[in-house]
């Protein structure tokens, strides 16, 4: 098994990337396999309220496994056109959910993210590592060009300027520095890495699933939406979540002067 998914009674899923000999690194399978659990996350609005995305080991994700892919020679390499083809169903049909799924997802690092890696962090609502943690995109030190959203994320979350200099230059951050760049929700030590993940997912599966849901949707629609559209998206957002059963729980627990107890309804 490549891939782990585990569902608890709380809400949570759980998705494992699990080929640590290989610091994770994903192979064409485990891609398909990850788009099989988002779109499964997406889909289920009865029982998952938070996902959370980590790897097996002492990395999180090394990349995409272009070794194994190009490995061999003649006929038994990729033919000309392959990669155009299967990015929309793979890589590029996996970032996309990530970031549009109705849940919200927690992203742990711990050692390497490098490309696809750094784009599954960039594209997770919520990333925690280590402070020692690398994120690296190693696209023109490999001599190619970035994929899986690399230059639609990078320069939204951390600036022009500076997707620049991880995307043209190929520096790695540590985790303190993505942190600082605003490229991670958060930088922790080492040790204190799966209490944090822990309690940020515990926060997140108690809380008001449709309300996360379409908050999250909106900000999304907002990235390219104007003020008028925008304005449209959040009245038709908030006809709907204030329909939820979780909605009339914060009401009440607002006029009981209670901690309010979410149901995910």
């Amino acid at each position: 098994m490549t891939v782990n998914v585990q569902q608890d009674a709380r809400g949570v899923m759980t998705v494992t990337l699990d080929r640590p000999d290989k610091r994770n690194a994903i192979s064409e399978e485990m891609m398909l396999a990850l788009v099989d659990a988002f779109e499964r996350a997406g889909a289920d609005d009865s029982t998952v309220r938070v996902v959370l995305l980590e790897g097996a080991g002492e990395h999180f994700c090394g990349g995409a496994d272009i070794v194994a892919r190009n490995a061999g020679g003649g006929e038994q390499r990729p033919r000309v056109g392959s990669i155009q083809r299967r990015l929309p169903l793979q890589a590029h049909r996996l970032i996309p959910l990530l970031c549009t799924t109705q849940v919200p997802v927690v992203c742990g690092v711990r050692g390497w993210a490098a490309g696809i890696g750094f784009q599954l962090a960039l594209a997770s609502d919520f990333c925690i590592a280590t402070d020692d943690a690398r994120f690296w995109e190693p696209f023109t030190e490999r001599g190619f060009t970035p994929d899986s959203g690399a230059t639609w994320l990078l320069p939204r979350r951390v600036g022009d300027a500076r997707a620049r200099e991880l995307l043209l230059l190929g520096r790695a951050l540590s985790g303190t520095e993505a942190a600082e760049w605003g490229a991670i929700h958060r930088a922790v030590p080492a040790g204190e890495l799966d209490a944090a993940v822990r309690a940020l997912v515990e926060q997140l599966a108690q809380g008001p699933t449709v309300a996360l849901g379409l908050t999250k949707w909106l900000l999304h629609q907002g990235e390219q939406a104007t003020l008028p559209a925008q304005l449209a998206n959040e009245a038709f957002a908030l006809e709907l979540s204030s329909r939820s059963e979780d909605f009339r729980e914060g009401l009440a627990a607002f006029g009981e002067k209670r901690p309010p107890h979410f149901q995910g309804r």
